[in-house]
């Protein structure tokens, strides 16, 4: 990719950026929030068509116009979110517009079931072929991304932030897998802002800032000191740390007792659910997707009703509260799918930092929205957070992901919550972002404020939680400090090992 340029009306996504990968090689693609990644990754797959620029493919120019023409050129690619359909199993989605046939006509059921099973064989990748995607946990989903790609032909394979819901041992089999993809020939992009995991799986490392692709070096000429300082132009060691102050936790102010809830099919995904959190103190939860976190979330705002169980925030039953009502009892939410539950794509960008409190003072008044005041309070969360944007007016599916989740972030904790549930709150996010983050969430705590944090990133849960309870199966399998765990115990856990053994 060679001098690639691409705008969003003021904004340059890409400004002349140059990318090169080679065959049978795994390339890190880094950078901040808004260096252009991910535009730069779609203009490959053919979801963008750059202003200025070209494209070669083994020597010979080619026009990418559409995802259609890039799988032909044997490219794929796994997006950030997911462009599966819901109401097809994992196989029709991986076959899709590749069925097999018999007699040209009807699909063949039984030779796609074989192909698809003995390829996830191959990779180790557990996946009931015949549920819809709709009732798959989002680790699976990915999985049935990557092998849909890997079916339809890609020798080169693009990942954008693949580890972000896997537990560390499924990230090293991942790992594992795309190693064993490179020894086939086959080309792996990963984009990523986890520079550790960069360094473990990549060979080579492009580093982008501004939309430039400001280097492109080896993983045995660099390290992640070096790496951080180019993506954001200046050495990162300076950045404060997150202080910590002591609390001594009083009552709960969030009080989970018993909470079940099932399936239609009858299964508990939640089992007995005990938790307490209590002012000034940070709970994490650990677990591979798909064990109950995302259930516990949705009873605990009110989307869903559980079966039994007690739940209570200051004393008050949050049982059969609706989500509105629940938020105007100070809890909060920042929920880990954003395009589904966190912002509104076609709407402005001021607008959505006001989404949840737009029907109150000092945004509304005898209802009628307050537009001076609505953009006065945009343009200082713009700065606070340093949200890259073109400009307020503009629709929020202009920015980049990172900078659309600073965006959920900011909106929620500006409206002084007395609870916060943060579900992967950094997910996207460059170091700076993830770290500034981090500052929130522990100021927040810092003034007695309850935070329950949902996160697959263990390292993040370590440094920030006062305890982790695990989630496993629908249940809490162990709450333990961070002061006597590590992220191979936590691990360990996740994947429903009950008692560590060092072998694990």
């Amino acid at each position: 990719m060679c001098g690639i340029t691409k705008r969003f009306g003021t904004v340059v996504a890409n400004d002349c950026a140059n990318f090169s990968l080679q065959r049978g090689e795994i390339h890190a693609l880094v950078g901040e929030n808004g260096a252009g990644k991910s535009t730069l990754m779609k203009i490959l797959y053919g979801l963008y068509q750059p202003d200025e620029g070209e494209i070669y493919c083994r020597d010979e120019p080619v026009r990418i116009n559409s995802p259609r023409t890039a799988i032909q050129l044997s490219i794929g690619m796994v997006q950030q979110h997911f462009t599966l359909i819901p109401a097809l199993t994992a196989l029709e989605n991986i076959v899709l517009a590749k069925e097999p046939r018999r007699f040209k006509a009807l699909l063949d059921t039984a030779t796609a079931h074989r192909t698809i099973t003995a390829l996830a064989a191959q990779l180790g990748f557990p996946l009931d072929f015949d549920a819809k995607v709709e009732s798959l946990p989002i680790g699976a989903q990915q999985y049935t991304e990557i092998l849909k790609a890997l079916y339809h032909g890609a020798a080169v394979l693009i990942l954008d932030e693949p580890t972000a819901v896997l537990a560390p041992q499924e990230v090293d089999r991942l790992f594992e897998c795309l190693r064993g993809l490179r020894a086939e020939g086959k080309s792996v992009i990963l984009i990523t802002h986890k520079l550790n995991e960069v360094m473990a799986v990549a060979d080579t490392i492009t580093v982008m800032r501004r939309g430039k692709s400001v280097a492109s070096l080896p993983k045995v000429e660099t390290d992640v000191v070096e790496l951080a300082e180019l993506m954001i132009g200046s050495n990162s060691s300076n950045t404060p740390k997150t202080q910590r102050r002591v609390n001594t936790p009083d009552q709960p102010m969030l009080h989970i007792e018993e909470v079940t809830l099932r399936a239609r099919n009858g299964r508990a995904v939640l089992d007995g659910i005990n938790l307490d959190v209590a002012a000034g103190e940070i709970v994490g939860i650990a677990g591979v997707e798909g064990n109950g976190q995302s259930e516990l979330i949705e009873v605990l705002t009110g989307l869903r009703r559980s079966d039994s169980g007690a739940i209570a925030l200051n004393g008050e039953s949050l049982v059969s509260q609706s989500p509105a009502e629940i938020r105007r009892k100070r809890l909060v939410h920042l929920p880990a799918d954003r395009h589904r539950h966190g912002i509104s794509l076609n709407d402005r960008i001021d607008d959505n930092l006001i989404l949840g409190s737009h029907s109150r003072l000092p945004f509304c008044q005898y209802g009628l929205l307050r537009q001076k005041v609505i953009y006065q309070f945009a343009d200082e969360v713009i700065g606070k957070y340093e949200i890259r944007t073109g400009g307020l007016n503009l629709p929020i599916q202009t920015l980049s992901g990172g900078n659309q989740q600073k965006v959920v972030v900011a909106r929620e904790l500006e409206s002084n919550p007395e609870l916060i549930i943060a579900a992967h709150p950094t997910h996207g996010l460059d170091i700076n972002a993830a770290q500034f983050v981090h500052q929130q969430l522990m100021d927040a705590r810092n003034r007695s404020k309850a935070i329950l944090l949902i996160s697959a990133d263990l390292e993040e849960l370590l440094s920030l939680s006062d305890r982790i309870a695990v989630m496993y199966n629908g249940k809490i399998v162990g709450v333990l400090p961070p002061s006597r765990t590590d992220e191979a115990e936590l691990g360990a856990l996740m994947l429903g090992h009950s008692t560590f053994h060092a072998s694990c």
